[in-house]
C-alpha cells in the first residue's frame, strides 16, 4: 500500500470519529464520545501530522471562540504546519478541538516531542477551563492523562503537581466526575514517585473519588489506596483495596502489566498479615515469571528459615527496588521468625531455648526467650515459657470449629458477597426518561382510537334506529 491510500484511510476514519463525537454532543450522550475516542486510539499507529492538520484546517474558521480558534492554530504550530482557515466551515465545538488537540498529543509522544507535547497540553487544559459540559468529560480526562505522561517521560513529574491540584478543584465543582477520578489517580501517582506518602494519604483522606467512575480508574485508584495503606502498617485495609484492584481490573493480555504489578504488593501484604499465599497464584501464565522472586520470599516465610529469607533479598534487592516494594520486605524478618515459631510449637510439645536459637539462627538464647515471649503475647502461639528451666511448653491443640474463627471468615465472605451485589446494582444503566413521552402519546393515541371506535358505534346504532322506524311508517 502507498502511503496516499494510506493517508486517505486515515482520513475517512478519523472523519467518522468526528460524526460520532458530533453526534454526541448533539444528543448530550457520552457513550458515542467513548466510541470516537475508542476508534481514534485504535489508530494511534497510523496518525500522520498532515492528515491531523488537513482536519484541524477543515475545522479552522473565524466563526469559532478565541479560545478554540487560539487552540486550533497551536495544534498547527506544534505539528509543524502551516495555518490557515476555512472560510466555509462551521463552529468548531470544543470536543471536536480537543480531539484533534488530543490526537496531536498522540503523535507528539510517540516521537518523543516532549517540550512541544508539554506546551501543547497547556493550550488544551486552558480550552478546558472555559467549557466545562458533560460530553466535555471523557475527553479531558484523558487529555490530564497525557498531559501527565510528557511530564513524567521527561522526568519532571513535580512541574505537573500544581496544574493538577488546580484542575482537581475545577473538576469537582464542575461534577466533571471522570476527569476528577482521573486527576485523584494522577496526583496519587505523583505523590507515590517522590514517596510522599504523607500528603498521598491526606489526598485520599480529604477527598472522595467518585462513585460511578470507570472501572479502569477505580482499579487504578484501589491499587494506590492499598500501596498507601501498606506503608501506613493498615494490611487488612491494604489487602482488602488490592484484591478489589485484582478484580476490578480486566484479565487480559492488555492488563498484564497492571495485574502483576497489584500482585507484588497484595504477595508481600499477606505475608506480612501472617498468611501464605496460594500455590495456584504463582502458577498463572502471565504472573509465573514476574512472581518468580516473591514465591521464594514466600517459601523462606513459610518455613522460617531466617538465612534462607536473607538470602532471597540480597539475591533479588535490585528487583525489588524497582517494584518499590522494599521497604515492605525488610519489614518480613520478624515475620520469618514468627512463622519458625509457629512450625516449631506445632511440631515440639516442649523444647529449650538454645534448640530454638539455633533454628532460628539467633544471636542468643536471651533474644530466643523475648521473641517467644512476644509471639505469646501477640496470640501467634499458645505456649507458657518456664524460665528457671529455659524451655517452652506447648499448649494442646484446640479444634477450630470451636472457636469463633469460622464465623469470621463467613462474614467477611458474606459482607464481600453483599458489596458486590450492590455494585453491580449501582453500575448498571437504566434507560432515559425520554421513552415516557412516546409512552405517554402511544397511549393518547389508543384513547382517540378507542373514542373514535365508540363514536362509530354510536352512529351505526343511530342509523339503525333510523331505518327501523322509517320501515314502520311504511
Amino acid at each position: 500500500m502507498n502511503l496516499h491510500y494510506l493517508c486517505v484511510h486515515l482520513t475517512v476514519d478519523l472523519t467518522r470519529s468526528i460524526k460520532f463525537l458530533q453526534r454526541g454532543i448533539a444528543a448530550a450522550e457520552t457513550h458515542y464520545v467513548y466510541r470516537a475516542l475508542r476508534s481514534a486510539f485504535a489508530l494511534r499507529k497510523r496518525l500522520q501530522p498532515d492528515v491531523v492538520a488537513e482536519l484541524v484546517v477543515a475545522y479552522s474558521s473565524s466563526a469559532n471562540s478565541q479560545s478554540v480558534q487560539s487552540c486550533l492554530k497551536s495544534v498547527l504550530e506544534y505539528l509543524q504546519q502551516s495555518p490557515a482557515e476555512n472560510t466555509a466551515a462551521g463552529v468548531c465545538e470544543p470536543e471536536v478541538c480537543l480531539f484533534l488537540g488530543l490526537l496531536a498529543m498522540l503523535y507528539l509522544l510517540d516521537n518523543t516531542h516532549l517540550e512541544r507535547g508539554v506546551e501543547l497540553s497547556n493550550v488544551l487544559i486552558s480550552v478546558i477551563s472555559t467549557a466545562q459540559r458533560r460530553t466535555l468529560d471523557p475527553i479531558s480526562s484523558r487529555v490530564f492523562f497525557y498531559f501527565s505522561r510528557f511530564f513524567e517521560v521527561a522526568d519532571r513529574l513535580s512541574d505537573a503537581r500544581p496544574a493538577l491540584l488546580s484542575a482537581l478543584q475545577a473538576a469537582t465543582l464542575a461534577g466533571m466526575k471522570e476527569t476528577k477520578a482521573m486527576l485523584l489517580t494522577l496526583l496519587l501517582r505523583n505523590y507515590l514517585h517522590y514517596k510522599l506518602y504523607d500528603q498521598a494519604e491526606r489526598l485520599t483522606a480529604k477527598s472522595s473519588f467518585p462513585a460511578d467512575a470507570p472501572n479502569n480508574l477505580l482499579a487504578r485508584y484501589l491499587y494506590y489506596l492499598g500501596y498507601i495503606e501498606a506503608i501506613q502498617l493498615n494490611y487488612s485495609q491494604a489487602q482488602t483495596h488490592l484484591l478489589e484492584a485484582t478484580r476490578k481490573a480486566p484479565s487480559n493480555a492488555a492488563t498484564a502489566g497492571f495485574q502483576q504489578t497489584v500482585h507484588k504488593i497484595y504477595v508481600i501484604v499477606e505475608l506480612l498479615m501472617g498468611n501464605i499465599p496460594e500455590r495456584s497464584l504463582f502458577r498463572v501464565p502471565t504472573l509465573k515469571k514476574p512472581l518468580l522472586p516473591y514465591l521464594e520470599l514466600a517459601q523462606a516465610v513459610r518455613v522460617g528459615d531466617l538465612n534462607k529469607f536473607q538470602d532471597v533479598v540480597s539475591k533479588y534487592q535490585d528487583r525489588f527496588l524497582k517494584d518499590s516494594v522494599l521497604i515492605l520486605i525488610q519489614r518480613l524478618r520478624h515475620n520469618v521468625i514468627k512463622a519458625g515459631i509457629r512450625s516449631i510449637s506445632t511440631a515440639y510439645s516442649r523444647i529449650s531455648l538454645r534448640d530454638i536459637c539455633l533454628k532460628l539462627h539467633l544471636d542468643s538464647e536471651e533474644d530466643a526467650e523475648y521473641i517467644v515471649a512476644k509471639a505469646i503475647r501477640d496470640g501467634v502461639i499458645d505456649a507458657t515459657i518456664d524460665h528457671e528451666k529455659g524451655f517452652v511448653q506447648s499448649a494442646d491443640v484446640h479444634n477450630v470449629y470451636e472457636t469463633s474463627d469460622p464465623q469470621y471468615a463467613f462474614d467477611k465472605r458474606i459482607t464481600f458477597c453483599l458489596g458486590m451485589y450492590n455494585d453491580s446494582v449501582k453500575s448498571m444503566r437504566y434507560p432515559g426518561s425520554d421513552h415516557r413521552k412516546e409512552l405517554a402519546s402511544a397511549i393518547e393515541a389508543i384513547k382517540r382510537e378507542r373514542e373514535l371506535a365508540q363514536e362509530l358505534e354510536n352512529d351505526d346504532y343511530d342509523g339503525d334506529s333510523d331505518e327501523d322506524a322509517m320501515d314502520e311508517d311504511l
